[in-house]
């Protein structure tokens, strides 16, 4: 089996369609794939309904949070999407999402970037608008040559000169929340040292302890070292290893299935989860 647990359509700041998503995920002979769009389950009726047969789908979310100042992302899988605690703080932190990147445009202005709201509403065409809309527009007026370089202390990361904060989760009460909901938590790309700075592992454990089910390890922005520092973590923690491509279309280089998670982990996500079950596609449209 080839499983990728981490994936983004337009629904927040990917490029596909859900339903391109989950076509383009068969297309590149993934047997699973989870849509793990920003703070919002607004792609999953779409990507259902064109889910192709031999193809199976996890629903889940990337949740924004912050713990001790530093931002980090946490992968929530197989949850409730209506279970009112959950559903009421994704909302809080979608609907801070608009002004905190018009605060971005205006700063941008400031540093004498011709960037508008307009062009970054358009880029986002109704999604949950984020950092990379905001990069896309710099790649548009060639101030970046691609997304990535706009994440630099220079543009968008965090402490950068047009960076600004929005309401993110506890990690711990975003734990809490998923658990209430009957989700399973990975803790995604925790040594990504080139976003900016990363949770200690001190935190992981203490989050581990709180509950936290694993750690995204294989990503594209782990080397070597990371990934087997990583894994030494969890095998200590007693943490669930998985492998991801975090995959969001023409937005980023990375392809659907660069990296995966092992099927017995897999298997174990799906054990744990009870508040909703993996969708095996049986040919959409």
């Amino acid at each position: 089996m080839r499983i990728d647990l981490h994936c983004h359509s337009t629904a927040s700041d990917g490029t596909d369609t859900p339903a391109e998503l989950v076509r383009n995920a068969a297309a590149a002979g993934l047997d699973v794939v989870a849509l793990t769009d920003h703070d919002t389950t607004r792609g999953y009726a779409d990507a259902i309904a064109a889910l192709p047969e031999g193809l199976t789908l996890v629903t889940g979310a990337e949740l924004s949070c912050r713990v001790d100042g530093v931002s980090m992302h946490l992968l929530a899988y197989l949850f409730d999407p209506e279970e009112p605690a959950l559903l009421a703080e994704r909302e809080l932190v979608r609907d801070d999402r608009v002004p905190r990147a018009q605060g971005m445009v205006a700063k941008l202005n400031a540093l004498g970037v011709p960037v508008t709201w307009e062009q970054v509403e358009r880029i986002a065409a109704g999604g949950s608008v984020g950092r990379p809309h905001v990069a896309t527009a710099l790649v548009e007026l060639g101030v970046v040559p691609t997304v990535s370089d706009a994440f630099t202390e220079e543009w968008l990361a965090d402490r950068g000169r047009a960076f600004v904060e929005k309401h993110e989760t506890d990690p711990f009460e975003a734990i809490r929340l998923v658990k209430g909901a009957g989700g399973v938590t990975v803790f995604a790309h925790p040594a990504a040292a080139k976003r900016g700075r990363t949770v200690p592992e001190s935190v992981i454990a203490e989050m581990a302890a709180a509950g936290l089910d694993g750690i995204e390890v294989d990503h594209m922005d782990h080397d070597a070292d990371s990934r087997a520092r990583l894994r030494g973590l969890a095998k200590d923690l007693g943490l669930l290893v998985t492998g991801s491509s975090d995959y969001h279309g023409s937005r980023k280089t990375v392809a659907l299935g660069a990296y995966t998670t092992d099927p017995e982990v897999y298997g174990e996500i799906t054990r744990r989860a009870t508040g909703a079950f993996p969708v095996p596609g049986t040919g959409g449209a």
